[in-house]
């Protein structure tokens, strides 16, 4: 049986195109899953590549769940047997940033085992500083102040940058709690979801041997 008998016609057509780049345009429920996880499959059966040398990212973990799965038994009915040590990796745009900072946070001398801050942390951090700055709670929600830190971290900037980029007066009181929230993530030895995409980038741009 070949490996590809399950999939209909535009589905092996993905999974077949083994080199360069390719974009599947496809609506919810149309097998876009399938097809990705039957090219990884027929990527690794056709010698073109390693297992440890896939990436593949997903948005969601049930996504990533069901590609793990698939691939794990599409490669045990080929080869008889997977080995867990040469899978590849499959996850979320944030768990694969975690797994890879985790093996390489020392290299902003910050420790491996930092924690994870969820939404409910982040907002205890800025009422906190809120309250120690003594701003007015009516005009500066912490759901706002999270908001516009989180849209600055996704555009790559720190909380330097935002304060010289900082125009209004609202936009300097965030860029102060921007900078103090920032140390009290150091200080905790913290990330919050932003950073491990920001920190992940700034890894692949300061050491490409990482990278590599």
């Amino acid at each position: 049986m070949n490996l590809l008998d399950g999939l209909n016609e535009r589905q092996r057509e993905a999974a077949e195109t083994l080199t360069g780049p390719l974009l599947i345009v496809a609506g919810a429920g149309s097998g876009k899953t399938r097809a990705l996880t039957y090219r990884i499959a027929n990527l690794i059966a056709e010698g073109v590549a390693q297992p440890w040398q896939i990436l593949a990212v997903t948005f969601t973990n049930k996504a990533a769940g069901e590609m793990k799965d698939r691939v794990e038994k599409i490669l045990l009915e080929k080869f008889g047997s997977t080995d867990t040590n040469n899978r590849p990796m499959i996850g979320t745009f944030h768990s694969i940033c975690v797994r890879i900072l985790r093996r390489n946070f020392d290299k902003f001398g910050r420790d491996k085992s930092f924690v994870i801050y969820d939404t409910i942390d982040q907002e205890s951090v800025i009422k906190r500083l809120i309250k120690e700055k003594q701003l007015d709670n009516d005009k500066i929600k912490p759901r706002t102040v999270l908001s516009m830190i989180s849209s600055s971290k996704s555009r790559l900037r720190g909380s330097k940058r935002y304060k010289q980029l900082a125009n209004s007066y609202f936009e300097k009181q965030v860029a102060e709690l921007y900078e103090e929230y920032e140390k009290r993530l150091i200080d905790n030895n913290a990330l919050d979801f932003d950073d491990l995409l920001l920190y992940t980038v700034k890894l692949f741009k300061e050491h490409p041997d990482v990278l590599d």
